[in-house]
């Protein structure tokens, strides 16, 4: 027998093979296993949060470390090597958004475009007498705090409301907008609950009303077909770290005729729109692991979505939880319930303890005790808001693991409900339950 390591059997299971681990539970919500082992089962069901680095981004960042090492400003060979590294990688993103070179600029990573994004169009705005910006109540912090920024520098901000799923309308927009609007920011997708808005829609609503509309599309790229001409999207952001690039780098869509207004000043990077020497490893990484994922996007959509399909009809059958987010109109592999009587974290850490890497919603607001702003916004009660678990599947994921899941996570909820004195009058019939 494994040395005891001093915490609950709950919390330190031994892994192996998700089948061993599926029999080692017993009757009553007891773990038959003493402790960690080094090489354990690891489930990752966190791609929202973040992904793993994909073969050939790791390949093209490596080589171009190797052989491509001269600052593309450079005017000798080896800088003009660089250059030419750089121009390619902005042609394959731009192929894969369906617009010109021209029109894409590099960044560290999707809050800085969404910054830029939208630092650009309240200053544009504001040389011409509009300062109102609308946007919606479920978007991405680094939307939120920035437009509350503004606000504090004069700027109107509305914040459309959402479906109890979380979509809004092109209708809600199209009423929204004032002679004094500027610009329309709404999400491509929700990183929690993995709703797709119609962006299309929106998009043709502001063109008609000649508004800026940009999209803060990091969890779609890679994942959705994209193309920001047929969808009337004047500004689009993306993380590379989403779609198995490398993390710091990410890249803003610019119509060639909307103004760009620099963050960083300093060199003439970026067409003088992003100061800074060009992280060029990461960006040709970026490119090519976005190549990669864009022209395999229906069959990985097809294949994850079958997965995620399968974890939400078993999770659906666990008293009192609801499926969070557009059943039909959401990413491929996003899976949010909400479980009533459960503390989020609590559960993430079990689940961990058991191989399976989750989170509660947003990894940028983790180490948050608030419940999330997304939920609020469906209409969820705080007390089940609390409640949440976010499950995010890839082409890496397995149908084995969806069983092992489907074992294991009903286990914990039940496992923590019986700890829960909440959960115990609810049951009791001494306060109502509210799913």
């Amino acid at each position: 027998m494994p040395e005891a390591c001093g915490l609950p059997h709950f919390f330190c299971p031994a892994r192996t093979t998700a089948g061993q681990l599926i029999a080692g539970f017993g009757s009553g919500n007891e773990l038959l296993f003493d402790c960690w082992e080094e090489n354990a089962l690891q489930i990752y069901a966190d791609h929202a949060a973040t992904t793993k680095p994909g073969k050939t981004a790791v390949r093209a960042m490596l080589s171009c470390m190797e052989q491509n090492y001269g600052n593309p400003s450079s005017l000798h060979q080896v800088g003009q090597r660089a250059a030419e590294a750089l121009v390619k990688a902005r042609q394959e993103m731009a192929d894969c958004l369906g617009c010109t070179a021209r029109e894409i600029y590099f960044t560290s990573g999707g809050s800085e475009a969404d910054n830029q994004a939208l630092r650009s169009a309240a200053w544009y705005g504001a040389q011409n007498g509009k300062k109102h910006i609308i946007s919606t109540a479920i978007e991405h912090h680094a939307i939120l705090h920035t437009l509350k920024q503004l606000e504090e520098e004069g700027f109107s901000v509305t914040l459309l409301e959402v479906d109890e799923n979380g979509r809004v309308t092109p209708e809600q927009v199209a009423a929204a907008i004032r002679p004094d609007t500027c610009l329309v920011s709404v999400m491509f997708a929700n990183n929690e609950i993995g709703t797709i808005e119609p962006i299309a829609g929106i998009g043709a609503v502001c063109r008609e009303k000649g508004v800026l509309f940009h999209t803060d599309a990091v969890q779609a790229a890679g994942h959705l077909a994209i193309h920001v001409q047929e969808m009337h999207i004047d500004m689009l952001s993306l993380s590379a770290h989403k779609f198995c690039g490398p993390k710091g780098v990410g890249a803003l869509y610019v119509r060639r005729d909307v103004p760009l207004r620099s963050l960083i000043c300093g060199g003439g990077q970026e067409r003088g729109k992003r100061a800074g020497t060009e992280n060029l490893p990461a960006i040709v990484g970026m490119a090519a692991a976005f190549r990669e994922a864009c022209a395999a996007i229906p069959a990985h959509a097809a294949y994850v979505s079958a997965l995620r399909d399968r974890l939400i009809a078993g999770l659906s059958r666990i008293p009192h939880s609801t499926l969070n987010g557009d059943p039909q109109q959401r990413l491929p592999g996003n899976v949010h319930f909400c479980f009533e009587g459960v503390e989020g974290e609590s559960l993430l850490l079990l689940l961990d303890a058991k191989g399976i890497c989750a989170s509660s919603g947003s990894a940028c607001s983790s180490g948050s005790l608030d419940p999330s702003h997304v939920l609020l916004a469906i209409g969820r009660p705080r007390e089940a808001a609390h409640g949440s678990l976010r499950l995010t599947l890839s082409e890496e994921n397995t149908s084995e693991e969806v069983d092992y899941m489907l074992q294991v996570i009903p286990e914990v909820v039940s496992y923590l409900r019986k700890l829960s004195p909440v959960w115990r009058d609810m049951e009791e019939g001494r306060i109502p339950h509210v799913i």
